[in-house]
């Protein structure tokens, strides 16, 4: 069981973590990381990938869901097909990000059905995907970076963000709250948010350069974010920051569950780009609201 070799790190301010499963697919045990403060929302479905449970191989292996760092095309399409078995839903109903650091967020719906999969995307530079259309499967990806989701329990609308530094300083966690606000009338206390496994303090250094960044956007929050290592260089916890932005943008803590699970920590079981030097594949953040 790939839980007795997942570290977890200890936070005495975490809420919820999120728990590994594991379901039996036609190819066999599928391991796969879940919330059960979304699951209790009853209108979701949803995951987080490991790296196990594909068919990739080498830096891929086996689980890679990226199309664009070399693997295989017809590696990654069973890849998602086993993704798509897992969340029991159609093969041609992902839409996929094109993350590119930014803090766009974009609405989608069945229009938008399997672009980046089965057909081309016509956007770029989208790093967050909102709807309120049952069925579609918001999708983004990760290999340290932050996945936000997004739950409006009131409004059946969802939200799924990919925030790296440049996001989190940009505060993607409030710039998708506001699109779901603009777009289906989403107030941020009937918001169920979580913090997905992504790099801890403890292995992201970062130079002076970002830190100031940091530093002027959470003025009163440094010494919760940031450690001075000397030489420029700090430690930066990108999990309390998303977790102040998310706060700050009125969600409420008890509807705010925040990762234990760090990818750079458990690079034997997820992709880490640090760990790995830049030589791996991607793990992916779904979210798909059910129908009524």
């Amino acid at each position: 069981m790939v839980e007795d070799i997942l570290k977890r790190k200890q936070k005495q301010d975490r809420f919820h973590t999120p728990l590994l499963r594991e379901k039996q697919l036609a190819h066999g045990c599928f391991p796969y990381l879940s919330y059960p403060l979304l699951e209790q929302t009853g209108i979701v479905k949803h995951c987080f990938t490991t790296r196990m449970g594909g068919v990739s191989a080498g830096i891929f292996e086996s689980l890679n869901l990226s199309f664009s760092r070399g693997d295989e095309k017809a590696a990654v399409e069973e890849n998602f097909r086993r993704i798509s078995e897992l969340l029991g839903c159609q093969y041609d109903n992902f839409v996929l990000s094109d993350q590119t650091h930014t803090t766009n967020v974009r609405r989608v719906g069945r229009d938008d059905a399997g672009k980046g999969l089965v057909r081309a995307r016509d956007y770029t530079d989208v790093d967050g995907l909102i709807t309120d259309e049952p069925g579609i499967v918001l999708s983004t990806f990760y290999a340290d970076c932050v996945p936000l989701y997004f739950v409006d329990v009131k409004k059946r609308a969802i939200g799924l963000s990919h925030s790296g530094w440049r996001g989190t300083v940009g505060r993607m966690g409030q710039e998708t709250l506001d699109a779901m606000r603009r777009e289906f009338g989403t107030q941020p206390e009937d918001v169920v948010c979580a913090i997905g496994p992504s790099i801890c303090q403890d292995c992201y250094e970062v130079s002076q350069d970002v830190a100031e960044e940091f530093i002027q956007e959470f003025a009163g929050h440094e010494p919760d974010i940031l450690i001075a290592k000397g030489n420029g260089k700090y430690q930066l916890d990108l999990w309390r920051a998303n977790k102040i932005v998310l706060l700050e943008a009125g969600i409420k803590q008890e509807h705010l569950s925040v990762t234990d699970i760090c990818t750079c920590c458990n690079s034997n079981v997820l992709f880490s780009h640090r760990a790995s030097h830049g030589k791996r594949g991607n793990l992916g953040a779904f979210l798909s609201l059910k129908a009524k």
